[in-house]
């Protein structure tokens, strides 16, 4: 969200024209290059633009998306049943990585009782695990997305240039039968990006309603990604095992 009307005239202009120099937006909005600049930065850090050489685009969709809690009422027997199958893959003294969404938010809530070391760049999962005393938490940082309940931007990839995992959850708004994974916001889609390669194991959360749902940026390829874990109405798995990911209905 913008905290000021200039930074809300800078986000409509950018959907206008897809991308601007900071000349262009010091010009059209009549303050100083310097001040177009930190505009920029912060906007940046809100995970609203992706700051480009001389100027910026949109990071994400300007279509809004729902909160954490209500896409874990949107097709919620169906998340239930890939969290619990998810579940299956960690073996106790795992460290693991799990991102922001809402199926990961309910595979976190499954974890509480297990000796685990849990990474991750959600608040809602931190909440979840926060007093589970078999579990050694961190949480990794940056800025914070309100709209999905996530850590973002460079100070989170950072964190994971130094991390290593035993085996990351990574939810997709939209995944693709070439084994293409797209998210809404594309500094998120780098912090997914980076945990999967921080990761020995990489699996995809995503229920069949994702499948070829429109999305704003694309954070991996099927070299990326081990395991799909989705539900019984999706009908393609032999078109992304044919890209070498295995993929797990439940």
């Amino acid at each position: 969200m913008a905290i000021n009307p200039r930074h809300s005239s800078i986000l409509n202009l950018l959907q206008n024209f897809r991308q601007m120099s900071v000349a262009e937006l010091t010009e059209r909005l009549g303050v100083s290059q310097v001040t177009i600049r930190k505009d920029l930065s912060r906007l940046e850090e809100l995970g609203l633009v992706q700051r480009s050489h001389g100027g910026a685009r949109l990071a994400q969709s300007v279509t809004g998306m729902p909160s954490v809690s209500d896409r874990e009422r949107e097709h919620h027997a169906e998340k239930e049943r890939i969290a619990n199958r998810a579940l299956e893959l960690i073996q106790d003294g795992d460290s693991v990585c799990i991102d922001a969404g809402s199926t990961n938010s309910l595979l976190a809530r499954h974890l509480r009782d297990l000796p685990l070391r849990v990474v991750t760049n959600s608040l809602d999962i931190v909440n979840a695990l926060a007093d589970a005393e078999s579990i050694s938490l961190s949480n990794l940082g940056g800025s914070f997305r309100r709209e999905a309940g996530s850590f973002i931007g460079p100070m989170t990839i950072e964190a994971l240039k130094n991390l290593r995992f035993d085996i990351a959850f990574v939810g997709a708004t939209g995944f693709t039968a070439e084994g293409d994974f797209l998210t809404q916001n594309t500094i998120e889609g780098s912090v997914k990006r980076a945990i999967l390669e921080a990761s020995q194991r990489r699996v995809i959360l995503a229920d069949s309603s994702k499948f070829e749902a429109r999305a704003f940026a694309k954070f991996a390829s099927a070299e990326l990604v081990d395991v799909l874990i989705t539900d019984q109405r999706f009908e393609h798995g032999d078109l992304l095992r044919q890209q070498g990911i295995e993929v797990i209905i439940v």
